[in-house]
């Protein structure tokens, strides 16, 4: 006969009382906590740890921010905690996805009047501020500064990210843009411009004036907050 430490403990091994699905059928999913939420999507725990208690110890190793967790990936997930293969990694890591686009869908409200560099992070930040790599988005705006689009031009490393400004000019003149705002995000939280930076922007700005659609901003995203080139000056 196995013993505690040898087999895999999954929900059904739990106290009735514990077991997160019917806790939250009883109470409602408010009443879960967030480990008990994570153990309902990845089902069975490690050898002698209960799922509850596994998803607990990968909270506590992310500081109990979710925000944290979201910054990893598969592969790390894998080989840091013991009992999470890739399909439960995978599961969480999606989950993780679907929130972050939750939170930024509603369909049935008009799209927002870009009209400060602190409404435009407030709504592109959950895009970007929890990665672990650089990338580089528009925003593609319409003469009331309502939006029509926003894409990502490019997916870099964990400093940098190259931009083909062909392709962000094209994307532009196919949404028939009135004017833009680029964005991309540095994932070590600091938020002055690089020389890179500056040398990327007054670039575009060339270009985006060519095409007759003006760059308004360049925003830089992180955690820590943003960095506007329209209010230090510098479009």
């Amino acid at each position: 006969m196995n013993s505690d430490c040898n087999y895999t403990r999954a929900i059904k091994d739990l106290a009735e009382e514990d077991r997160p699905r019917e806790k939250a059928a009883s109470k409602g999913f408010r009443a879960l906590t967030t480990a008990e939420l994570l153990a309902i999507l990845i089902g069975s725990g490690s050898r002698g740890e209960s799922v509850v208690d596994l998803c607990q110890r990968i909270l506590n190793a992310n500081g109990n921010k979710l925000y944290n967790l979201s910054r990893r990936n598969i592969q790390d997930l894998t080989s840091t905690f013991h009992g999470i293969g890739e399909a439960k990694a995978t599961t969480i890591l999606a989950a993780l996805e679907i929130a972050r686009r939750y939170r930024e869908e509603d369909e049935y409200v008009e799209q927002p009047q870009l009209t400060s560099a602190q409404v435009v992070y407030d709504y592109i930040k959950y895009d970007l501020w929890d990665l672990d790599h650089e990338e580089f988005w528009i925003i593609t705006l319409n003469r009331a500064k309502r939006i029509t689009g926003k894409f990502q031009i490019s997916h870099g490393g964990t400093s940098s990210t190259d931009v083909d400004i062909k392709i962000l000019l094209k994307t532009a003149l196919q949404q028939l843009a009135d004017c833009i705002i680029a964005i991309h995000n540095h994932p070590s939280g600091n938020l002055m411009p690089s020389h890179a930076d500056n040398m990327l922007t007054e670039n575009i700005r060339k270009g985006c004036s060519a095409i007759g659609i003006p760059l308004i901003d360049h925003i830089i995203v992180s955690r820590n907050g943003y960095y506007s080139y329209m209010n230090e000056g510098k479009l």
